[in-house]
This record gives C-alpha cells, structure tokens and sequence, in this order.
C-alpha cells in the first residue's frame, strides 16, 4: 500500500553538506509526521529530527543548528538538509512516516524506509 524511497546518501568529507530525500508513495491520503533516525553500527536506532504536517519539528540535540528537516506536503516527501557534517554523523539513515491516512481508510503507523548510508570522513 506504502512505500518510502529514500535517496540522497554517500560519501562526504567532514565539513561538507549531504540532502535526503524520502518520497512515500501509494494510496496515501495524508501523513501526520516524518521523520529520520539513524543508526550506527553497534547502536541503536536514535532519531534524528521529526517534522509533523503542520511543519513542527524537534531534533536530536546533537544536530540543531546543523540540520534542517522540512516536508512538501504535497508530494508526501521529506528532506534532511545535513551541513557541518561530522564523521560521528555515519550511519545509516532511516525515513519514518508514522499515522498514515490511506485512501482505502486503511492508517498506518510507524512505517519505515529502507535507509540510506551516509559516510562522513575525517
């Protein structure tokens, strides 16, 4: 019914600049709130930065002022601009759509992307 397509990870020195992208497609009628999370290798799945529908969002204290998350609600797509990249940044990065409103009627909650790497070299 859903489906999230992450896109926009790779490889970048410290100091640099990545953009993801998820796009949720399929028999959507609305989505209350996206977001991404992330993991490291040998850590657990943290979050990163949420956005709700009427454009809120919260981040993890680790990235404010380096990140920024926006949303275009019309697409059903979400976007993690990351500056000041660090190497402690590297991990695998997860888009999350939670309370997804199906035209079928059918909600959905904390539905998850395939994640994306992103690798910060030093």
């Amino acid at each position: 019914q859903v489906q999230l397509v992450e896109s926009g990870g790779g490889l970048v020195q410290a100091g640099g600049s990545l953009t993801l992208s998820c796009a949720a497609s399929g028999r959507i009628f609305s989505i209350n709130a996206m977001g991404w999370y992330r993991q490291a290798p040998g850590k657990q799945r943290e979050l990163v930065a949420t956005i709700t529908s009427a454009r809120n969002t919260n981040y993890a204290d680790s990235v404010k002022g380096r990140f920024t998350i926006s949303r275009d609600n019309a697409k059903n797509t979400v976007y993690l601009q990351m500056n000041s990249l660090k190497p402690e940044d590297t991990a695998v990065y997860y888009c999350n759509a939670d309370r997804i409103a199906t035209i079928t009627g059918i909600n959905i909650s904390n539905y998850w992307g395939q994640g994306t790497q992103v690798t910060v070299s030093s």
